[in-house]
């Protein structure tokens, strides 16, 4: 079977079937991020958002949209939004019009030629600049990766196009980047909440998207 990862086509056995792959074009409910949350998320949503915006230099308006979405398309998906904040932060810095010479474009850095099928529920290729289609995109295309080799870090190496590293580098920096993020939500959670509460709270966002590791 031929999977086309971020950088070509990938022969490999033992992939998902089509029936496991999840549908583009069941529509994520969108929501507006300044009036439709309960407080604690939206706690969570600001300290993360003050972390991007501080870390990467970007507007904290632009990072609590960008939050909001990761956590929007990722409880779509059942993929941990703070995993898609970890691999925007590593793959664009959360440029929206980042290019890389490789042609990889957008927050998520999607190739659009190797992924044109999942661009073109949304217009087609020029899609791939809109920062709620790419990280629609890009959640969808590491999910398949995941269901498709049972294994995290494999599936973060095949999305990266860096198969051949077996120093696992890109796995290593996204999943650093995202214990930086769970480190801010924990944070924000002990100063809202007396410590029996922030200890539950923490253990649910953990368990709440399962992801295999080993």
């Amino acid at each position: 079977m031929i999977v086309n990862t971020q950088h070509g086509p990938l022969f490999g056995g033992g992939l998902h079937s089509a029936s496991d792959t999840l549908s583009l074009a069941e529509p994520v409910i969108q929501q507006d991020p300044q009036t439709a949350l309960a407080p604690g998320e939206e706690s969570r949503y600001r300290a993360l958002s003050e972390f991007v915006a501080n870390r990467y230099r970007v507007s904290q308006d632009v990072a609590f949209d960008l939050v909001s979405q990761a956590h929007q398309v990722g409880g779509h998906l059942k993929l941990d939004p703070l995993l898609i904040i970890a691999v925007i932060a590593i793959e664009s810095r959360f440029n929206p019009i980042a290019e890389s010479v490789a042609g990889a474009k957008g927050l998520m850095q999607i190739i659009p030629k190797y992924h044109s099928d999942k661009l073109e529920a949304f217009g087609g290729e020029r899609a791939v600049f809109d920062p709620s289609t790419n990280i629609r995109v890009g959640a969808q295309i590491l999910k398949e990766y995941i269901r498709a080799t049972g294994n995290l870090g494999i599936a973060l190496q095949m999305y990266a196009g860096a198969l051949g590293d077996n120093e696992d580098q890109y796995t290593n920096k996204v999943l650093n980047e995202k214990q930086r993020l769970q480190h801010v939500v924990t944070q924000s959670l002990r100063r809202a909440a007396p410590p029996a509460a922030v200890r539950t709270a923490s253990a649910r966002t953990t368990n709440a998207f399962p992801l295999p590791l080993d």
